[in-house]
């Protein structure tokens, strides 16, 4: 059997197919003899033909994955010998790598410690003087830890110090390679034992990966993972190597002589490690000699006769090419925008990139200005409290740069403090919109690069703009409009759709003129199959979806069920995961969920699909496949014999040890992450209706909380909140038991989940999500998330951990100072909005004691030392939680005993230079004063005072309003301490409030309180009253609950007081008596 198998594997190596088949199928009848193992065992290790020993290998791998189990002892020993002597004989590198896999997936099987003859083998030959048998030995050691890393845990320090005498001997750089990679793949698995051995050998490590560069850059850029993986598994390993290894990635990222994937490599490395540990970096001093690094990267001119992907004409924005380090040094000043204080950055950073903004050469303007879009995300307040007018300046002066690729960068740069400076940017509207719409229209529209990033920049501007849009609603409707009809190329029309979407954002109903000739182009472009306008398609979709959120119901309604269908029809008839994209439906859902209801089964069965699938995933196997021929990925466990096929193929579902990674296209991502945000939005605007889909939605989404990719992970959390919310509604409106029990067993699942996540997620945006919707969830669901007993603790516990810094996703240390970047700030800030939300849900005296252990996390960013965000942030807390406690039972006497902490704070509070500070402390201490009434009666005169002086002075419109609704406050908490003839007037004669809206509500609560005691004050001052009645009536910020309060009272005041009333409306306009006339009538 043995010679004939050896002739059959020959002459499948032949270039012919029929010979190949006809091996193929003599081979299917030999492998129903069980004799074949021994023979492919005497084919492996005695053929002559490297080629039929390698496929041998190969089989027996594959017959072992398989069936190893079913493989009597004799013939499996005999394979566990046999594999380790052909192996040590084998002088061909492909053949012994295909043995070694083969022993690896033994491995998965035979423990290390019940193949003895493996451990002695791989422990001569790793340790033996001759170089060949030391790098064979490296090689199967790395692939028998890779199958199984875990069963040699027992041998890692044995292998640590073997590394400490391979790594130093750089004259075999392939054994330096496998044990290197081998170290990769334990890492993961190192415990608190190892760690002094694992740091021992980094030194070691650097400088064999210095060799390892010089004899094979592919190897080396590989090898180069194991730097992330120790930062990712057991970061404390490298702390005492930080500057060596930075030092090392610098040089490799800096030297162009290297090819780009491996100075890639070690730039992310730097990123990587400034993402876990900025404190660090920045403690050794390293970040200077970072940026000093990184600048010539940034800045530097391309090749003669070469451009940057990012400034060809022909580039379309796609981002296919940016895997450069050029791009990678802008992650890099990114990465530290976002995670570390902007104050420590700024001081390296800023004298850099005006150096840049100042230079001659166009590539150094270039990269100055790239420098400042990439710090707009994580150092908005930053930006907009100390530059944003020079950088505003600097950016509008690059557009008419002589240079175009200044202009590109300009271009770049305006799109992203657009989209995360706002809202001060807007503010800049009259300088900026014009600029933006020359620049638009002097384009040669044949240069699609150039025009995309005109499109990028004006998007992100117009989409913030709000009202402010509509004095240019003309001029950009017409190009618009115009560029859909005139121009040929698909690629303009997609970029001008996108752009509609936008301006949708900012004008809304102000589009209502323009949307019969909108729907037209769009319709005409989503009933269209052909292939070339499968994106511009997409785009429509999304700009439907943004249209039928924003022009308004009565506009977009009549068009929501023919929406619905054309949105399943195209995910019926084309496999793209963007026009299965779920934005349309939610969209739907806001405005006309009723249109929804036909069609649920279907909408709900494609957004399933979309998170159960796999498609967009690609394995990377670590050893490519043989004998394709042969593989058709059918598979049954339950027959005892098995045809041939099954024999040599690889199980349909690889094992992940066999993956050297996975892939996930984006496109697919992003169509999980809109099913999951999709499902939670129409399960609450639906209601009742989707009850029959709940349940096996829900579960769905909650697998999808461990999704690797972490946009995916944040939309399932996001969404199970929204499903708490959407039972919670429907229990509300039918408050069955049965109802009410699914609400709990939800919130049992659901909370649980979010608060184990908050702590060990590493992602800071996902936990940022996470508190938020767990935020919305409180609000919603109020006393019923707190119904188990330790739910209150377990929330507040959460709470304070992350103002502990004490979560994954935080970088904390233990002499940590005041300083840390904005969006670690802005997690903090997520967490503190939950404490208002516990003292607003359960009784004062159950949350007192959490109240007591949270508050001193809050006051501790009060301090003087503390920027502007910070103060701004824990006085509004502070605020918060006091309003909650004029509505909770015990909240009065709660409040009271805070008083002796807060006020001082707050009296501070009122002095600062910053109006946001001064805003918040006033709002606090009316919210006390109202809180507390009577029990802090002895404090009104001094409040009086303070708020006295404060309007003497104050120019701050918001802070105005906010005034005038602290003395409403204390006069609804404890009237009888306030000289009400002379501080209503007061009042009364700062109305209409210019900017905070919401503080009608507190004002007119106030009135109508004091009419109903003390008419007489009221009527006196009716005038004013009615006139600036009519200004919250005919404005659409003012909530209609509040503009319903006001009805009531005029409608009283014409009841009881009609002539006075009468006076009163006809001093009025023409046009405001008209609006009255028509409140009182309604009424």
């Amino acid at each position: 059997m043995t010679e004939e198998l050896e002739q059959i594997l020959l002459r499948m190596t032949e270039p012919d197919n029929a010979v190949i088949q006809q091996a193929t199928m003599q081979l299917k009848q030999l492998f129903k003899d069980p004799a074949i193992i021994p023979a492919l065992c005497a084919v492996m290790s005695g053929s002559p033909n490297p080629q039929v020993r390698q496929s041998a290998a190969v089989m027996l791998r594959l017959r072992v994955k398989k069936q190893w189990r079913k493989i009597n002892s004799a013939d499996r020993e005999s394979l566990k010998a046999v594999v380790l002597t052909a192996f040590m004989q084998e002088a061909e590198h492909q053949v012994q790598h295909s043995l070694a896999q083969l022993c690896a997936m033994m491995v998965k099987y035979e423990t290390p410690n019940s193949w003895p003859a493996l451990l002695q083998l791989l422990n001569q030959a790793t340790k033996s003087v001759n170089p060949h048998d030391r790098q064979v030995g490296m090689l199967l050691l790395n692939k028998v830890i890779e199958s199984n890393p875990e069963a040699f845990q027992p041998h890692y320090n044995q292998l640590l110090q073997l590394f400490s005498t391979v790594l130093p001997d750089h004259n075999n750089p392939t054994a330096l390679y496998y044990c290197i990679l081998t170290l990769t793949a334990m890492t993961p698995y190192t415990g608190t034992e190892h760690m002094r051995p694992m740091q021992s050998i980094i030194p070691s490590l650097i400088a064999a990966l210095k060799q390892l560069i010089k004899a094979d850059e592919s190897r080396a850029s590989e090898s180069m993972e194991v730097f992330n993986e120790l930062m990712d598994s057991e970061v404390s390993i490298i702390l005492p190597h930080v500057e060596s290894m930075v030092h090392f990635f610098l040089e490799v990222g800096s030297d162009t002589k290297l090819t780009d994937s491996l100075r890639v490599k070690a730039l992310s490395c730097i990123a990587f490690l400034i993402k876990l540990k900025s404190k660090t970096v920045l403690k050794k001093k390293l970040l200077l000699p970072i940026l000093q690094a990184i600048f010539p990267i940034l800045t530097a001119t391309p090749p003669p006769g070469e451009q940057d992907p990012e400034d060809d004409e022909d580039d379309d924005g796609d981002g296919a090419d940016n895997d450069n380090p050029k791009h990678c040094a802008a992650q890099v000043i990114d990465t530290m925008a976002l995670h570390m204080p902007p104050e420590k950055l700024f001081h390296h950073l800023m004298p850099l990139t005006q150096a840049c903004l100042a230079s001659n050469d166009p590539y150094q303007r270039k990269g100055g200005l790239m420098c400042l879009a990439v710090l707009a995300e994580g150092c908005a307040d930053h930006i907009c409290s100390n530059m944003l007018s020079s950088v505003l300046q600097t950016v509008c002066q690059s557009l008419s740069d002589s240079d175009q690729v200044v202009r590109i960068a300009a271009l770049f740069a305006l799109g992203q403090f657009s989209e995360h400076l706002q809202p001060e940017v807007s503010k800049h509207c009259e300088e900026l919109m014009p600029l933006l719409l020359g620049y638009l229209s002097s384009l040669n529209q044949a240069k699609v690069g150039h025009v995309t990033k005109a499109f990028y920049a004006l998007e992100n501007f117009m989409e913030n703009l709000g009202s402010d849009i509509e004095p240019y609603l003309p001029t950009l409707m017409d190009t618009m409009l115009s560029a859909l009809n005139n121009t040929d190329s698909l690629k303009i029309k997609e970029l001008t759709v996108s752009a509609i979407g936008a301006i949708a954002s900012a004008a809304k109903e102000s589009l209502v003129p323009y949307f019969p000739p909108i729907i037209e182009s769009l319709r005409g472009f989503l009933t269209t199959t052909t292939e070339e306008m499968r994106s511009l398609q997409n785009q429509s979709l999304d700009t439907l979806s943004v249209l039928a959120r924003t022009i308004g119901k009565e506009v977009f309604s009549p068009l929501a069920a023919e929406c619905v269908q054309l949105g399943l029809k195209l995910s019926e008839s084309i496999d793209d995961p963007d026009l299965r994209r779920c934005t349309l439906y939610s969209s739907v859902s806001t405005v006309s969920p009723d249109c929804l209801t036909p069609h649920l089964t279907p909408i709900t069965r494609v957004m399933l699909h979309a998170l159960k699938s796999n498609e967009g995933i690609t394995e990377h196997i670590k050893e490519d496949k043989a004998f394709v021929l042969l593989d058709d990925d059918e598979d049954d466990d339950e027959k005892e014999t098995k045809d041939c096929d099954e024999c040599l193929e690889d199980e349909p579902e690889t094992d992940v040890r066999d993956v050297a990674g996975f892939s996930v296209e984006n496109a697919y991502i992003e169509e999980k992450e809109d099913a999951c945000e999709a499902l939670g939005e129409i399960a609450y605007n639906t209601g009742a209706v989707f009850q029959p889909f709940l349940e096996s939605s829900f579960k769905q989404v909650f697998e999808m909380r461990d999704y690797p990719h972490e946009d995916v992970r944040r939309a399932a959390f996001e969404a199970m909140g929204q499903f708490c919310c959407a039972q919670h509604k429907v229990w509300t409106e039918n408050p069955t038991d049965f109802n009410h029990q699914a609400l709990l067993m939800m919130l049992d699942v659901v909370l649980p989940s979010f608060l184990k996540t908050v702590r060990i997620e590493p992602e800071r945006q996902v936990v940022m999500a996470i508190l938020e919707t767990l935020n919305s969830v409180i609000k919603s669901c109020k006393e019923e998330v707190f119904q188990s007993p330790t739910r209150l603790k377990e929330i507040s516990h959460a709470i304070r951990d992350v103002l502990k810094k004490k979560t994954e996703c935080q970088d904390y240390d233990d002499d940590d100072d005041d300083q840390q970047a904005e969006y670690d700030a802005l997690l903090q800030e997520y967490a503190g909005e939950g404490i208002p939300l516990l003292a607003a849900s359960v009784p004062a005296d159950k949350c007192a004691p959490f109240l007591n252990e949270l508050l001193p996390l809050i006051l501790s960013k009060t301090k003087p030392s503390c920027n502007v965000a910070e103060k701004s942030f824990s006085l509004g807390i502070i605020g918060e939680i006091l309003e909650a406690l004029i509505t909770t039972s015990g909240g009065r006497e709660l409040a009271s005993q805070l008083s002796n902490r807060l006020l001082p704070i707050m009296y501070g509070g009122v002095k600062d230079d910053d109006p946001e500070v001064r805003n918040n402390s006033v709002v606090g201490l009316g919210c006390l004063a109202q809180a507390a009434g009577p029990l802090v009666a002895s404090e009104y005169p001094t409040l009086l005072s303070v708020f006295s002086k404060l309007l003497g002075k104050e120019a701050d419109f918001k802070v105005i309003d906010n005034l005038c609704a602290a003395l409403c406050r204390m006069i609804m908490g404890n009237m009888d301490a306030v000289p009400l003839d002379q501080v209503v007037p007061v009042v009364v004669a700062r109305l209409p409030l210019k900017e905070d809206m919401e503080e009608y509500k507190t004002v007119f609560s106030c009135f109508a309180m004091l009419y109903t005691k003390y008419p007489a004050l009221i009527v006196k001052l009716m005038k004013p009253i009615v006139e600036s009645s009519c200004h919250v009536l005919s404005n659409k910020d003012v909530d209609k609950e509040t503009q319903k309060k006001i009805a009531t009272l005029l409608n009283q005041f014409a009841q009881q007081h009609l002539s006075e009333f009468q006076a009163a409306a006809t001093s009025l306009p023409g046009e405001q008596q008209a609006k009255l006339s028509a409140v009182i009538g309604a009424s």
